[in-house]
């Protein structure tokens, strides 16, 4: 490896063509300096335990302990940066690596094609990417948010529009769980994600809430204390008469629904009675949306730095001064029920 190397990386699998891969690929980046390799989940803490690396990034499936297993050891000895992957887009595997996010693993991507695979480069770049940022996420220093006071008064909040991107999965699960079955407006969520885990992410998501978790079909009307998502491949935004509207995501655009297009559709059909929330991600994906909500006279809620693993959406909108609520996941979700029964000022 080159002297420029800075990110140490410990990888974990139980196939060594797949572990062989990982290694290599990450290798090849001279950021990248891989220390150590594992077989399983015990060997993975331990080597996590002795080397303390940047980041890990571990299968989710292992002999021994699994990715998950392995996930809450090190979380509760040595908070490490963790990246999951899996080999399988079934809803039950997608949502073991959900889980391994919730005990507190970064991000979850699927495991890397064949490198003859015309999908290899992408997928490759994007493993390289994500390692690299994140091995970094808790290094970074506070900025300090500006909020302004909204243009006019919201009237009647009805819609609320998501965002998030890295960590997205876990703090939407939190937000989610804290919204009761009475919430009377849609919710509709643009999720960064790879192409196949929309499925496993709806069913995680709606066994930890009691509202309707789905998947959005196109010109679908919409229903109060309803979360709607985007299909893989598509953008979600929203028309007239309150039906949702899907596109075609373009190639090379965003791994995962855009923030912008949902935010300025609602901007566009809700106006001041719209609500966007900005939740932890790389980029300022929906910086440009949540501007066009404030100018309709909505309300912009974003969380907060500590409680967020990347800080990049929700600083773009706070560092905007286009916030008018800055907080953990907990208290947007009140803030959410305040705003729709009318009582937050």
């Amino acid at each position: 490896m080159s002297g420029e190397a800075t990110v140490r990386v410990v990888v974990a699998d139980d196939s060594p063509t797949a572990r062989a891969l990982l290694v290599a690929t990450l290798a090849a980046d001279p950021r990248l300096c891989v220390v150590g390799e594992a077989a399983d989940g015990r060997e993975a803490v331990r080597q996590i335990r002795r080397l303390r690396p940047s980041i890990a990034v571990l299968d989710v499936h292992m002999p021994g302990i699994d990715g998950l297993e392995a996930t809450k050891q090190v979380m509760r000895e040595l908070p490490t940066p963790i990246v999951i992957v899996t080999g399988s887009l079934a809803p039950h595997d997608v949502e073991v690596g959900l889980h391994a996010m919730r005990a507190g693993a970064l991000t979850v991507l699927p495991k890397l094609p064949a490198p003859a695979a015309p999908e290899f480069p992408a997928a490759a770049s994007r493993l390289v990417s994500t390692v690299a940022a994140l091995a970094g996420v808790d290094r970074r220093r506070p900025i300090a948010a500006r909020e302004r006071p909204r243009p006019r008064q919201p009237q009647g909040v009805r819609c609320v529009a998501v965002a998030a991107s890295t960590g997205g999965p876990a703090a939407l699960y939190r937000l989610l769980e804290n919204l009761p079955a009475s919430l009377g407006v849609p919710l509709l969520v643009a999720q960064h994600l790879s192409e196949g885990f929309v499925p496993g992410l709806v069913a995680w998501l709606g066994s930890g809430t009691a509202l309707s978790v789905a998947t959005a079909a196109d010109g679908e009307l919409l229903r109060p204390a309803t979360v709607y998502l985007a299909p893989d491949g598509h953008d979600l935004a929203v028309g007239p008469g309150g039906r949702t509207l899907l596109a075609p995501r373009a190639a090379g655009s965003l791994a995962g629904a855009s923030a912008d297009t949902l935010f300025t559709a609602v901007a566009r059909w809700y106006g001041p009675s719209a609500v966007a929330v900005v939740l932890t991600g790389m980029g300022t994906d929906g910086l440009l949306g949540a501007a066009k909500i404030k100018e309709a006279g909505g309300r912009v809620l974003a969380q907060d730095r500590a409680s967020s693993v990347v800080f990049g959406m929700p600083g773009a909108v706070a560092t905007a001064g286009l916030t008018d609520r800055v907080g953990p996941v907990d208290a947007l979700a009140r803030t959410i029920c305040a705003l729709v029964q009318g009582a937050a000022g």
